[in-house]
């Protein structure tokens, strides 16, 4: 779309590598190298606001792709657009416009205190003083700065710095957000605190967000929107809500019963697990209604608890991959 905030037509990005088949080489002969297509043909636009997941294996061209729409990479064939700028053309101009974090690499400089950091920032993106000192305050309230806004770089925890490094990404205020991978090595308090403290932040600022990540969390409490990758190609472009509603086939029924060994068949339904007065039952939704199953347990079960658990998305996410590895051969 010609209003889209992020544009990418055919994109594409090689690299040439040592091809291991060929001799080592040496002074006189160098080793043999070949093309490495990291990103091949990707084409997808990003509308102001959205909040899109862009995940894929290992490999898969995402963290390539990030670097190419912020003017670190140039890509070998097609072409971007990012706030209606040629990143690696008009790099400059676009570093105003976005924020960039990647899980592995801060912001901050390590032998200061944060607050020299963000003094340093916004120099940097040449801020106004008031500007400057009315959205570290903002930041500092919304991601709970305050007790470790003072200390060394150096001295915080892997999760206070990543809500510094956060924080400072968005000390510019800036109209696209790229985060890679930056609850990595969080541990499940931390990372739940920075999604709640990101989620805030995003919505007040209407920032547009392209997050890569592994853990399935972070797709599901950030994002609205999901852009599946495998080897540099899309396979799906689609909404959340949609992902879940076309890919998920299966349901879990946990029961608690009155009878010490129950005992379930249905030929749509598979008993995963049975103990004492206890059953866990994986219902295909595809061919049966839950309704029906959950009444069925009702009419032949004394129950005491009851729970139905959908598929979690990192199983949604494996299932699409097999279908697609199957559909290539």
């Amino acid at each position: 779309m010609a209003d889209a905030l992020i544009q990418i037509q055919d994109l594409t990005r090689a690299f040439r590598v040592r091809d291991k088949e060929s001799p080592k080489g040496g002074f006189f002969s160098p080793a043999t190298t070949k093309a490495l297509v990291a990103v091949r043909d990707l084409n997808f636009s990003i509308q102001t606001g959205e909040k899109v997941a862009f995940i894929g294996p290992n490999g898969a061209g995402k963290s390539t792709t990030l670097k190419m729409l912020s003017g670190l990479l140039c890509p070998t064939a097609g072409t971007a657009s990012v706030c209606g700028l040629i990143p690696w053309e008009e790099t400059r101009a676009l570093s105003s416009q976005i924020g960039l974090v990647f899980g592995q690499r801060s912001h901050l400089w390590p032998n200061l205190p944060v607050k020299d950091s963000f003094a340093l920032l916004a120099k940097i993106y040449d801020l106004d003083e008031g500007a400057a000192r009315q959205q570290t305050d903002k930041l500092i309230e919304v991601f709970g700065l305050a007790k470790f806004f003072g200390q060394h770089a150096r001295t915080l925890s892997l999760g206070q710095r990543m809500r510094c490094d956060i924080a400072a990404a968005l000390l510019h205020q800036p109209s696209v957000l790229f985060l890679d991978e930056p609850t990595i090595g969080l541990d499940v308090t931390a990372k739940a605190l920075l999604r709640d403290h990101l989620n805030r932040l995003v919505q007040e600022f209407e920032t547009t967000v392209l997050l890569t990540s592994h853990d399935t969390d972070d797709v599901e409490k950030i994002c609205d929107r999901v852009i599946l990758i495998d080897r540099g190609q899309k396979l799906l472009d689609t909404t959340l809500p949609a992902l879940h509603r076309d890919y998920r086939r299966t349901k879990t029924l946990r029961l608690t019963t009155e009878e010490e060994c129950p005992v379930f068949e249905h030929p749509h339904v598979t008993v995963e697990e049975r103990g004492d007065h206890a059953l866990v039952l994986i219902v295909d939704v595809t061919q049966v209604r839950m309704e029906v199953i959950v009444s069925q347990c009702l009419e032949r079960f004394k129950l005491h608890d009851i729970t139905i658990e959908d598929l979690p998305l990192e199983e949604i996410i494996k299932t699409i991959y097999l279908q697609m590895k199957k559909a290539r051969t």
